[in-house]
């Protein structure tokens, strides 16, 4: 039986098209200015960064949670971004395409701003 670890990830209206287009399953490619796809550890700091980031560059956010399969995930380590609460994975762009093959199930919307 596969161990997995749950993730959020905080994304705006553009991406969340584009993991519907992927049915769920997948996260997009970064683009050339984003080398790294940063999933967060807490529900949380996700909620925080939705709401306070995406919220005002985009008009609305969204809040994802999905699995991801612990052994994969333990190739790299949590990194604090500003606070012992600020959590996160930092995944190198050219790694996506392994994490996304190592999310167990569908990635879900849990939240919603503005709500």
């Amino acid at each position: 039986m596969t161990q997995v670890t749950t993730l959020w990830r905080p994304v705006g209206p553009e991406e969340l098209k584009l993991i519907e287009v992927a049915e769920m399953e997948a996260f997009p490619p970064r683009l050339p200015e984003q080398p790294i796809f940063y999933p967060v550890t807490t529900e949380s700091y996700a909620v925080k960064i939705a709401r306070d980031w995406n919220v005002p560059a985009s008009g609305s956010g969204y809040v994802t949670e999905f699995e991801v399969d612990t052994t994969f995930l333990s190739r790299y380590d949590i990194q604090e971004a500003g606070g012992r609460e600020h959590l996160e994975y930092w995944i190198p762009a050219e790694d996506l395409d392994d994490f996304n093959r190592n999310i167990v199930g569908k990635i879900r919307i849990v939240r919603t701003f503005p709500e």
